[in-house]
């Protein structure tokens, strides 16, 4: 039997505790609640606080809905993306850049692995 998952609201679902990021250049904290994951997929719910932090996607693709707040997406090649309510984005295998996130910013991602 597969078994569904279902969020019944995202914006304001309560999140786990927020941690340090890791990748943050400016001490920002995260939290995700993953809500379906097999062995090449998985997908959840993301939140983090204003600040800068690196991000490295490296062997799999994200593919994000922005639901609240605004954050401005910078490549390593240089290119720039503008995310508020409502925006997609798909960040492919081997993206690199810097987020910087101007209001809390929440999240649903999907990120599916990739084979090399």
């Amino acid at each position: 039997m597969i078994q569904l998952s279902h969020l019944a609201h995202a914006p304001s679902v309560s999140l786990p505790a927020a941690e340090p990021k890791p990748t943050s250049l400016t001490g920002q904290s995260e939290s995700t609640l993953e809500v379906w994951a097999d062995s090449h997929a998985e997908t959840g719910v993301w939140e983090c606080g204003p600040g800068s932090f690196t991000a490295v996607r490296d062997g799999y693709h994200e593919i994000c809905q922005i639901l609240v707040g605004r954050a401005t997406l910078t490549g390593e090649d240089g290119a720039v993306v503008e995310l508020g309510p409502g925006s997609t984005v798909v960040l492919p295998d081997g993206w690199r850049g810097t987020w910087d996130v101007h209001e809390t910013i929440r999240k649903t991602y999907v990120t599916v692995r990739t084979t090399h």
